[in-house]
């Protein structure tokens, strides 16, 4: 097992149960077939920032929670496409949208936080963004979506007829 390996599941056990201390995670992972020392644990845990903490009347181990990003408002994604939506072409289900160099991961931030309806995710170049639409949404349908949120000219016709 690899020390990330190791430090990830040492993360998951923190979640998943009360411990308190390196030698309590040791024998967990000693149950689990994993060797590993209370030197090696008490590092892995100061590595991922593990902290005590009061729970109740006891103390113990707790991650530090991530802070939330939450979903970003429509409003944010459509000023993001307005501003450094260039073009946005798509094939099948993967739509590319084009963005002036270095602004692609501003981009693919505000649409990963938008949950655009029928978006999986998205893929950031340096200018060029990678996104992936749902089978049953279709990419055409997104990247007309995509369009009119950037205020560019949608295709009336999959042919390229424009409106």
């Amino acid at each position: 097992m690899t020390k990330s390996q190791r430090q990830h599941r040492v993360a998951e056990i923190i979640g998943e149960r009360v411990v308190s201390t390196a030698a309590q995670i040791v024998g967990i992972l000693s149950t689990e077939g994993i060797a590993a020392t209370q030197a090696t644990v008490t590092r892995d845990l100061q590595e991922i920032g593990a902290v005590k903490v009061r729970d109740g009347n006891a103390r113990r181990l707790s991650l530090p929670q991530a802070p939330s990003t939450g979903p970003a408002p429509l409003d944010h994604l459509r000023r993001m496409l307005g501003e450094w939506g260039i073009g946005i072409e798509n094939s099948g289900h993967l739509i590319v949208v084009r963005t002036p160099p270095g602004c692609a991961h501003v981009v693919a931030s505000a649409l990963d936080r938008s949950q655009v309806n029928g978006m999986l995710g998205t893929v950031a170049g340096d200018d060029t963004i990678l996104v992936i639409a749902k089978e049953n949404y279709g990419g055409d349908r997104l990247a007309d979506d995509l369009k009119i949120l950037a205020g560019l000219e949608v295709n009336a016709s999959p042919q390229g007829k424009k409106k």
